[in-house]
């Protein structure tokens, strides 16, 4: 039985499919250090075949994926110079697959489709925490918190407060009927819940502020791209204002005594001096790609044995600019930046200083709440994360696939339409210019 390439490429009706594989990409994500090799294959498996299907898809507009493509090289490139080259280049190569499954997605699945397949995705993987039931002790303020099937709770925090934003964006601007509703109900309860007892402060705390920026760029919606630009100016200019006040009066803390926090961020900030130190040794390349946390390196046993890391696996500095200093230097944070940047301004600037999409909307709610937590948490930096395929994809779909022209037929109202006249076929929009 031949299969239709519409239902697998094309973003307008390849929901089914498009869904199925955004749900196992989820998975693998979540749960491929449980389930081993076999869900890396399958997420594979969803996405890279679709380039035999239709090649020239994927060419197209392959040009304004340079930011990315020149990242990818540099990361590779490193092996070159890493302190641990065999570990640089297996990871090197995972992320640059990891990149290609993005584009391949961005060019094949709607947003709408998008929302569906991580509701869906995000649901069975919340059911099978709960079903795991695991609580972890966090050794540094002696708390008890919910992580599932995941290693630490800011995992599970992450995925429920994605599982709260796909819900709520997807019953705001993509659902179609009441049914819509009643499926997404829910994720949402599920998501709230298993964010409330995992106390992951930074997605508690990040998620409302997405949430209220995505309500005010809904409400943009009605008025003229002028008042857009100049409301956006002011909101900008008064969300550095207070930044800087919280920073120096004090707010800080106050916000973060709200979760049991304190200023250090539970060893944070010591975290983050020592990532400082050690970038400063190799300040412009860094050390390689991945290749800092490697057992029997000293510095990475060294904090591994200070924060009580027993499985010598799995750490990081908790802040994406100073991992990427590290590994990469100043070369490599310029680099991620620049991908951060240019995805959330290129999206803002299609709803803000163009046409209103909610497609837009949503993807600047993501790159939103990726900026968050990259500040805290390192989740774009590494391959089969959802936080670097979220930014990707969302960095792909800047590059709009092009519109398909109609095929115009002569009309059989016209009277030259017997005579097979010019004027019998109606003229393209284009042709007028």
């Amino acid at each position: 039985m031949k299969i239709p390439k519409f239902l697998l490429v094309d973003p307008e009706r390849n929901s089914v499919y498009g869904a199925f594989a955004v749900a196992v990409s989820i998975w693998a994500f979540s749960y491929s250090v449980i389930f081993g090799q076999v869900l890396i294959l399958a997420y594979y498996a969803v996405w890279l075949p679709l380039i035999l299907v239709d090649y020239r898809r994927f060419l197209r507009h392959l040009a304004s994926a340079w930011l990315p493509l020149l990242f990818v090289t540099y990361i590779c490139f490193s092996v070159s110079w890493s302190q641990a080259p065999g570990t640089t280049a297996r990871t090197a190569v995972q992320y640059l697959s990891h990149i290609l499954c993005a584009y391949v997605a961005a060019r094949t699945v709607s947003v709408r489709t998008l929302t569906i397949g991580a509701l869906v995705g995000i649901f069975v993987v919340m059911l099978y925490s709960l079903k795991v039931g695991a609580y972890s002790e966090d050794v540094l303020d002696g708390t008890y918190n919910f992580v599932g099937a995941f290693a630490s709770k800011n995992q599970i925090g992450f995925v429920a407060s994605l599982g709260i934003y796909f819900s709520v964006v997807f019953l705001a601007f993509l659902r179609r009927g009441r049914l819509s509703f009643m499926l997404t109900v829910p994720v949402v309860l599920l998501s709230a819940y298993l964010l409330a007892i995992s106390h992951s402060a930074t997605s508690m705390a990040s998620i409302p502020a997405v949430l209220a920026l995505v309500a005010l760029l809904a409400m943009s919606k009605l008025l003229s791209r002028r008042y857009r630009r100049v409301i956006f100016l002011v909101g900008a200019g008064l969300i550095v204002v207070v930044a800087f006040v919280a920073l120096n009066l004090g707010l800080m803390d106050f916000v973060l005594g709200l979760f049991g926090k304190d200023s250090t961020l539970t060893g944070r900030t010591y975290l983050w001096e020592q990532g400082w130190n050690a970038a400063m040794r190799s300040p412009i390349l860094g050390v390689g790609y991945a290749a800092y946390w490697v057992q029997g390196f000293a510095e990475a046993e060294r904090l591994w044995n200070e924060f009580y890391i027993t499985t010598r696996t799995g750490f990081h500095f908790h802040n994406t600019y100073v991992e990427a200093l590290v590994e990469l230097g100043f070369t490599g944070a310029v680099l991620i930046s620049l991908i951060m940047l240019r995805t959330l301004f290129g999206h803002i600037s299609a709803v803000i200083f163009r046409t209103w999409q909610a497609e837009s909307v949503v993807l600047i709610g993501v790159m939103v709440l990726l900026l968050i937590r990259s500040f805290v948490e390192v989740e774009i930096l590494n391959p089969y994360i959802m936080g670097s395929f979220l930014m990707y994809f969302s960095y792909f779909k800047l590059a709009r696939l092009p519109v398909t022209r109609p095929r115009w037929v002569p009309s059989l109202d016209t009277p030259d339409a017997a005579k097979g006249g010019e004027a019998a076929w109606p003229r393209h929009p284009a042709a007028a210019e």
